[in-house]
């Protein structure tokens, strides 16, 4: 067992610079995806991280690999797209989910033009699913402080952002300030896609943030024991996939977000909280307490 799990980080440092990425970012991007999920923003996430290509290509074709013309690049292109797809609402009857629909399939089809525009098929793939096998220095710098930085936001921003999520009209008769706390919290998830796709590409970053937070609400209840959660199965399933990838020979991305939505898979039968299983054998309990009442006694 220690060969085969322990020895691929003991022995090569590229496994263990992958590792730290995939802890850093379990850490940070899970939790945040949590309040998506309750949020109901779910698919706005997915948006956002495609929105964040045409801006990483862009700093790719001005500076080449620089991380931080990209990371830079990448962030103005997903802030730019929730401010146009907030605007876009507000101004006409088209909801936001939709409006981020439209923003995001048009910023894929810019990002994949312009990296395609150098005739780089390969800088396309990296850019699209990563390769967190080779993290650098530099990336696991800039996820170290993407994560800092989420984790303290989250602490402070915990109570506003969970009576959003729960009462908005609470939170705005209060004086709660709904739109300044939705707009940091939009800046939270831009900052980890940003950080998460020189691991796992502008396609697959955004799975190491919903998926566990998807399968975490099938376990627990509670907002702080579902961030929790959600970072323990993000962790486990990354160095799940690490490992994976590295005995079978396949892209690590792929293989982590395999990993997590294989387990959201499992989860979904055995979830001891919101799991078929589990609401069928409570459906079962259920019936079977409401008509032993009305039994007739026996002679």
């Amino acid at each position: 067992m220690h060969e085969l799990l322990i020895q691929p980080f003991v022995e090569f440092g590229f496994m263990r610079g992958a590792l730290a990425s995939v802890v850093m970012l379990a850490l940070s991007a899970a939790p945040v995806g949590v309040f998506l999920v309750m949020r109901r923003m779910s698919l706005i996430g997915d948006a956002l991280s495609h929105a964040v290509l045409p801006g990483a290509a862009a700093g790719y074709m001005l500076a080449g690999l620089s991380l931080p013309a990209m990371s830079i690049g990448g962030f103005a292109a997903g802030m730019l797209m929730a401010l146009l797809a907030g605007l876009a609402s507000r101004f006409t009857d088209v909801k936001e989910d939709a409006n981020f629909a439209a923003f995001y399939l048009s910023s894929l089809a810019v990002g994949v033009t312009l990296v395609s525009l150098g005739g780089n098929s390969v800088e396309l793939l990296h850019l699209l699913f990563g390769s967190v096998l080779a993290v650098d220095g530099a990336s696991l710098l800039l996820m170290a402080c993407v994560a800092s930085v989420t984790l303290l936001a989250l602490a402070v921003m915990f109570r506003p952002l969970l009576l959003e999520s729960i009462d908005p009209l609470f939170l705005r008769a209060v004086g709660g300030r709904g739109g300044v706390w939705h707009v940091a919290f939009l800046v939270l998830v831009v900052m980890n896609l940003v950080a998460g796709f020189q691991a796992l590409g502008t396609l697959m970053s955004v799975g190491l943030m919903m998926l566990p937070a998807v399968t975490a609400r099938l376990w627990v209840r509670g907002i702080g024991a579902m961030m929790a959660a959600a970072a323990a199965i993000a962790l486990c399933c990354g160095a799940a996939g690490l490992l994976f990838s590295y005995y079978v020979n396949i892209p690590s991305g792929p293989a982590i977000i395999l990993f997590c939505g294989g387990f959201y898979l499992f989860s979904v039968l055995f979830g001891v909280q919101s799991g078929i299983i589990a609401k069928l054998l409570r459906r079962k309990h259920r019936t079977v307490s409401t008509v032993r009442p009305h039994e007739s006694p026996k002679p």
